[in-house]
């Protein structure tokens, strides 16, 4: 029997239009996909009134992005939806990659023991809708619209006027704010006369879900060449309750519409599970089809309209990076328009989330590329090279971190507005920086008690202080409560970790945590006596060593500023080896080379470059590369699966 998840469909909504004697709504949002529901439960939580219009009479049906990362789980988490969640999804932390059939990558997602949660979950964007539907149509403050599509925008300074066909004929609404957040085809974006800008990659892939009862393992696999689909690329995730997200990639000759038909969809998987020797027998539940885009507004803040999710950019589904980055997008627009709407920030904090956001496209775009390269090279060089690192990877495995997916992680914000500087030489956990959940320990009068990071600071802004003593903690709490009074409604705790052998009593205002082995302090980077202010949306806005300067922070932040003594932070390091930058740039240099080669040439160019790199090298070196280059395995050509390494 099918668990493939169905979703249930809602009547179509009617209301009134708003008349030219009634107050403007404060803010409406066009579009219920998880960025639109993740806008409106922020600004709800914040005591604004919101109004969601959906054209759908239903959340969406079947498979568009089921991998959800860590930070993606805490902003649910803090958005209110996340026990829910949690309760459904599939863990996973890594994955495999092979070439024909032949394993050339093992990779695992960072996770540690002060991890709260694992790197990655698998579940439908189906069913997070649906949970968070569930969400939206409880909350006093939250009107949902069912089947009411936006025909026409008329913008003013003041407010915006939105046309909505309805089953009942056409409403009006008129709205301070507009958030367009209606998916990659926007309606809003059409009506606003505004286009993304970027590039599509070549490849198109057929995605299908299927209910397979297999024992496989729940990681990321992927086949390059693999013989049951010569030519093609299979990506293969497990779902909750056995279904399978299959990916397979069409190639360039093949008739995409032709293709896409059930018969040879299920043609192509039945040759694949054949080929893995499976006799589970496998129902096709739902299929699409997709390529990849890098596509973004050059704005995402049109005067009173402001875009959000694939409304305002598109990156390549390689990395997993769509809904985790519009999830972010959600989560820093809630706060940020909340502050204007309440009064307690100018317009121009509205226009640091359109710098911020756009800043993290292009770190996705940066990340996913290189992924895509891979995935679907879109050029005679690309896809020389990809093939040659597959085939060495089969020996060469310092190779396969070419391959590796480089899957999604929390963005940064280093060049924002609001973001403060640092002194020159600042390590660890910078301004700009996400501040990942983790376990802590939190001092009561009954002891102490296991908590967490993201619990202990709230949804709100938190001031965190490292080290400090019974002084800086009380000075700690009454800025903070400084800075509660001048954002509200927005929440601001006060956190301390007390320095070794400080008395520091928890109060109404203040969380002390209990760190004797001093891990907290270890993992921000920080010396004694620092103090980090949080933004809701996880980042770190400032760090400082001077409390004092806590009091300029509602000032920044109100005019979207931030001083301008420092440096601008930055990481001066990369989690890649030398040796891996090297052969990424290596890789990425001759695909370019190679395309820039006549046709006519291509051979000629790689024998001087060979000859040119060999007699810069020794003559030991050299024969040992090339005795590896002309290296075949014979479990690459020979067609016969390698079921250790898919079930290893």
């Amino acid at each position: 029997m099918s668990t493939y998840f169905q979703p249930r469909k809602y009547p179509a909504t009617d209301f009134d239009s708003t008349t030219a004697t009634d107050e403007a709504l404060p803010v409406v949002v066009v579009g219920a996909g998880p960025v639109g529901m993740g806008v409106a439960l922020g600004l709800a939580q914040r005591g604004i009134p919101v109004t969601v219009l959906e054209a759908a009479d239903q959340v969406s049906f079947g498979s568009r992005a089921i991998c959800i990362s860590r930070h993606s789980l805490e902003v649910a988490a803090r958005l209110g939806f996340g026990p829910q969640l949690e309760k459904i999804v599939l863990p996973w932390v890594g994955g495999r990659s092979f070439y024909r059939d032949e394993q050339v990558l093992h990779f695992e997602m960072a996770h540690g023991e002060h991890d709260v949660r694992g790197p990655m979950v698998n579940v439908s964007q189906s069913e997070i809708e649906q949970i968070m539907t569930d969400t939206l149509l409880e909350h006093p403050l939250i009107t949902f619209h069912w089947s009411s599509s936006v025909a026409g925008v008329l913008r003013s300074d003041d407010d915006v006027t939105l046309d909505i066909d309805t089953a009942f004929g056409t409403r009006r609404l008129r709205a301070r704010w507009v958030v367009a957040a209606d998916g990659g085809r926007s309606r809003m974006r059409e009506l606003a006369g505004i286009r993304l800008q970027g590039n599509s990659y070549q490849g198109n892939y057929v995605i299908a879900d299927i209910h397979w009862e297999s024992t496989l393992p729940a990681e990321r696999m992927v086949w390059f060449d693999p013989p049951s689909n010569p030519g093609s690329t299979i990506i293969m995730h497990q779902q909750p309750r056995d279904i399978w997200r299959i990916d397979y990639q069409l190639d360039s000759a093949d008739d995409a519409e032709l293709e896409t038909q059930e018969d040879r969809i299920r043609d192509r998987i039945t040759r694949h599970l054949d080929w893995l020797e499976n006799d589970v027998p496998w129902t096709l539940e739902w299929h699409g089809f997709y390529r990849a885009h890098a596509l973004a507004l050059d704005d995402f803040a049109h005067g009173r309209i402001l875009f959000a999710g694939d409304a305002a950019h598109l990156v390549p589904i390689f990395g997993v990076r769509g809904l985790n980055s519009g999830m972010e997008d959600a989560e820093t627009l809630a706060w940020t328009l909340a502050a204007v709407v309440h009064g307690t920030a100018d317009e121009a904090l509205l226009q640091a989330y359109s710098v911020e956001r756009r800043s993290a496209w292009q770190q996705n775009v940066d990340n996913a590329g290189k992924s895509t390269l891979i995935m679907s090279p879109g050029s005679h060089g690309y896809r020389t090279t990809r093939d040659a690192v597959l085939a060495l990877a089969t020996t060469r495995p310092e190779f396969g971190h070419l391959i590796n997916p480089r899957q999604s992680s929390a963005t940064h914000a280093h060049l924002s507005p609001l973001t403060w500087p640092v002194a020159e030489g600042t390590t660890g956990v910078l301004p700009g920086d996400p501040l990942e959940d983790r376990r802590v320990r939190v001092a009561t009068a009954e002891g102490s008690v296991e908590s967490s990071l993201n619990r202990v600071r709230g949804t709100g802004f938190a001031v965190l202080g490292v080290g400090v003593d019974a002084a800086g903690a009380r000075m700690i709490a009454a800025h903070a409560s400084g800075l509660a009074m001048a954002l509200s409604p927005e929440s601001v705790r006060a956190v301390v970790v007390p320095a070794p052998g400080a008395v520091v009593d928890a109060a109404a205002d203040l969380t002390v945590l209990d760190d004797p082995d001093g891990a907290v302090a270890a993992a921000l980077g920080a010396s004694p006596g620092e103090c980090f202010v949080i933004r809701p949306d996880g980042l770190v806005l400032c760090r400082v060593r001077d409390l004092s300067l806590l009091g300029e922070v509602h000032e920044h932040l109100r005019a979207a500023t931030a001083p301008a003594v420092g440096v601008v932070p930055a990481h001066t390091g990369s989690a890649a080896s030398p040796e891996d930058l090297l052969r990424e740039n290596v890789w990425m240099g001759l695909s370019e080379a190679l395309d820039q080669a006549g046709e006519a040439d291509r051979e000629g160019f790689l024998t001087r470059l060979a000859l040119l790199l060999g007699s810069q090298s020794g003559q030991r070196e050299f024969e040992e590369a090339l005795a590896a280059a002309a290296h075949v395995s014979g479990n690459v050509c020979s067609g016969t699966p390698r079921h250790s390494h898919v079930g290893a």
